[in-house]
C-alpha cells in the first residue's frame, strides 16, 4: 500500500470529502486545506509528496498559493496539479508557467486523480537520484537541487519551465530528445502542448546562456541535444 503524503486544497466540502475518501483507500496519507493560507501553512509543515491545488480559493488564491510555493527552497519540489472548475486556458498556462507540474478540470473521476498523482510520482522519484547531481560544462554549472544555474560564478535567470528543459538536455550530452520526448520529461506524459511551444522555451533558453547557448543543438527533422 502507498503511504506517500498528498496535501488536498479544495474549499468545496463535498469534493475535498470525495478526493480524500478515494486517496485514503489507496493507502495515501491525507491532509486538507480549505484556504490558501492554511495550505501554505501544510505544505510547509507537512512536506507532502503531492499538492492537489484548487485555483479557486478564499482569500489567497490557488495561482498565488502555487507561486509562492515553487519560489520557497522548502516546498519547490513538490509536484503540484492544479484543480480548476473554469477551464479558462489563461489560468491553466499562467499555473504550469509558475511552476505547477499537471492539471485537472472539473469535474474529474476519482481514478484519474489517482492515476495522475501515481505518474507524478513516479516522476519525482525518477528525479530524486539526480537532485543532488552538479552538471559542469566549463563555466556553465547546473545545481539540480538548488533549481540554479551559474555561468562564471553569476546567476542565470531562467523560468522554471527553461530550468527544467535545460536539466534534462544536459543529463546526457549527446543524446537526442523530440519535443514530446522534452515535453513527456518535463511536464509528464499527455502535457497538452505543441512543439512550437518547445522551441520557444529552447529560443529563451540560448538567449539566457549567452555564448553557452550553442550547446543547445537543434537536430533537423528530429528535436534537440545538449552538445558533448
Amino acid at each position: 500500500m502507498a503511504r506517500e503524503k498528498i496535501l488536498v486544497v479544495e474549499d468545496e466540502e463535498d469534493i475535498l470529502e470525495l478526493i480524500k475518501y478515494n486517496l485514503t483507500k489507496e493507502g495515501y496519507q491525507v491532509s486538507v486545506a480549505m484556504t490558501g493560507e492554511t495550505a501554505m501553512e501544510a505544505a510547509k509543515r507537512n512536506q507532502p509528496d503531492v499538492i492537489l491545488l484548487d485555483l479557486m480559493l478564499p482569500g489567497m488564491d490557488g495561482l498565488e498559493v502555487c507561486k509562492l510555493l515553487k519560489h520557497d527552497a522548502d516546498t519547490m519540489n513538490i509536484p503540484i496539479v492544479m484543480l480548476t472548475a473554469k477551464g479558462e486556458e489563461s489560468d491553466i498556462v499562467t499555473g504550469l508557467e509558475l511552476g505547477a507540474d499537471d492539471y485537472m478540470t472539473k469535474p474529474f473521476s476519482p481514478k484519474v486523480v489517482i492515476a495522475r498523482i501515481r505518474n507524478l510520482l513516479r516522476r519525482k522519484n525518477r528525479e530524486g537520484m539526480d537532485d543532488h547531481t552538479t552538471i559542469k560544462h566549463k563555466d556553465l554549472v547546473i545545481h539540480p537541487g538548488r533549481h540554479e544555474v551559474m555561468i562564471k560564478n553569476k546567476p542565470v535567470d531562467l523560468t522554471f519551465t527553461e530550468f527544467r528543459v535545460l536539466q534534462f538536455l544536459a543529463r546526457r550530452p549527446g543524446w537526442v530528445y523530440t519535443r514530446q520526448q522534452i515535453v513527456d520529461a518535463v511536464r509528464g506524459e499527455d502535457y497538452p502542448v505543441t512543439d512550437r511551444s518547445v522551441d520557444v522555451q529552447i529560443v529563451g533558453l540560448r538567449r539566457k546562456l549567452g555564448m553557452y547557448g550553442n550547446l543547445i543543438e537543434t537536430v533537423r527533422g528530429v528535436g534537440y541535444r545538449f552538445k558533448e
